[in-house]
């Protein structure tokens, strides 16, 4: 009788995925994970604006983002699939479509290569082979190194891995550009700074569902209260970082105070984490580091265009 039940459950929870293209567009859109590509098109956006004293061209504008974000939403749909029997483990994900059944495997596999293959050309043929070529590395690096190797290999994954969600400020400069500089780097070390605070305070929030996993993030493996002190040492390290634009020369009055304000504000909520946490501190911590990078970003933007001195 158990067997019988097991094999019926199993048939019942494979059985949405031979709907293949049929699947919601909502399903497929889903994968994509519209967010975090729009705060990752909102950074490379940016770089773009600030690698030229004017006006980005529309051409390269359009292209250049649309390549960019393509290849972005690429990279999650594979991050649904490699990790769809870990989603469908825990809380947060487990209706994920892929996780679900929703979308199958080999479709999503099919929609991924089609994403990726679309945006690697208009970034090729519009923009440059530079930032297809670095675009499409971020693929890689994402999708391949971290959420099939260092996801499951170390509790410093995050870390390692972050590299790959930071590029896009760099891709917008290199768009722009067709070359790497270093203020380019320098904004892609703030967004790298910032990816560890950010996804430990979600993993702290989310430690039972990680542990449950057998994915060793860092709460799992190391404790919640190291991960706090983890979360607090970086979040300060990135409030120095946050200020290089300005001692560099590169961003203004305006960038100073905005920055400020936005650490100040990280700082609170790491603290708050590490010394006087309640249940639901992780989260908001977690929810204002988007808040951070977002306004952070917007501020650089308006700080470019409408330079305001002492």
């Amino acid at each position: 009788m158990a067997k019988s039940t097991t094999l019926s459950n199993s048939s019942s929870s494979v059985k949405p995925a031979s709907t293949g293209w049929r699947a919601s567009w909502r399903n497929y859109y889903e994968m994509t994970k519209p967010r975090v590509v729009m705060l990752l098109l909102l950074t490379a956006l940016v770089g773009m604006c600030l690698a030229t004293p004017g006006w980005v061209p529309l051409s390269t504008l359009i292209a250049g983002l649309g390549g960019i974000g393509l290849l972005a939403s690429a990279a999650a749909v594979i991050n649904h699939v490699v990790d769809h029997k870990i989603d469908s483990q825990m809380a947060r994900t487990f209706n994920r479509p892929v996780a679900k059944g929703k979308v199958s495997v080999n479709n999503a596999l099919l929609f991924s290569f089609v994403l990726a293959a679309v945006g690697y050309v208009a970034l090729e043929l519009w923009v440059n082979r530079l930032t297809a070529l670095l675009t499409l590395a971020s693929l890689v690096g994402y999708a391949v190194v971290y959420t099939m190797f260092l996801k499951r290999a170390t509790p410093q994954n995050i870390v390692i891995g972050g590299l790959a969600g930071a590029a896009p400020p760099l891709l917008g400069w290199t768009a722009v550009t067709g070359q790497v500089d270093a203020y380019a780097l320098l904004l892609v070390l703030i967004v790298f700074t910032w990816t560890p605070p950010h996804f430990w305070a979600l993993a702290i929030h989310r430690e039972k569902d990680y542990a449950k996993a057998k994915v060793p993030m860092l709460p799992v493996t190391h404790g919640v209260e190291f991960t706090k002190t983890c979360v607090l040492l970086y979040t300060v390290l990135l409030c120095l970082v946050c200020l290089l634009p300005y001692l560099i020369g590169e961003a203004q009055l305006l960038y100073l105070v905005g920055s400020s304000a936005l650490n100040a504000g990280f700082m609170y909520y790491a603290l708050k984490l590490k010394y006087a946490a309640d249940q639901h501190t992780a989260m908001a911590t977690f929810k204002f580091s988007i808040i951070h990078l977002m306004v952070l970003f917007v501020v650089l933007l308006a700080d470019h265009y409408i330079p305001l001195t002492l």
